[in-house]
């Protein structure tokens, strides 16, 4: 049974207003994106075996890649591969106890969002 002082704690429920530090969101980003590239799998195989099937499959799917549209889409799915990307190895760093402190730490934090930002940046300006 828990104590009267743990009865009055006071409770906050609304996660809207919790302040979460940096590492703990590149954390939950890395999750996120890890979900996304997981489910857009289908439709990248899909592509792959369009492009690889025949010379006029593959100029329609060139054709239609062609639009600012899915371009605008690969860019979007670029974020998500490159932030899981360098955030895995982030993860796999803190694994082998490079960057335990917390100051390490909130720097390669910021560094994936940085890398993030340049790489969607330079892929972005590759293909318009």
């Amino acid at each position: 049974m828990p104590s009267t002082q743990q009865r009055r704690r006071p409770k906050n429920l609304n996660l809207f207003t919790i302040r979460l530090p940096v590492n703990a969101i590149i954390s939950i980003m890395h999750r996120m994106s890890g979900m996304v590239l997981f489910l857009i799998l289908p439709a990248m195989l899909w592509a792959l075996h369009q492009s690889v099937a025949s010379e006029i499959s593959y100029l329609a799917l060139a054709g239609l890649l062609n639009h600012w549209l899915p371009k605008t889409v690969l860019v979007v799915l670029s974020w998500a591969f490159f932030h899981h990307f360098y955030a895995g190895l982030r993860h796999l760093a803190m694994d082998v106890h490079w960057m335990k402190s917390l100051p390490k730490a909130r720097f390669s934090s910021r560094l994936v969002l940085c890398l993030d930002v340049l790489s969607v940046t330079l892929l972005a300006a590759m293909i318009w």
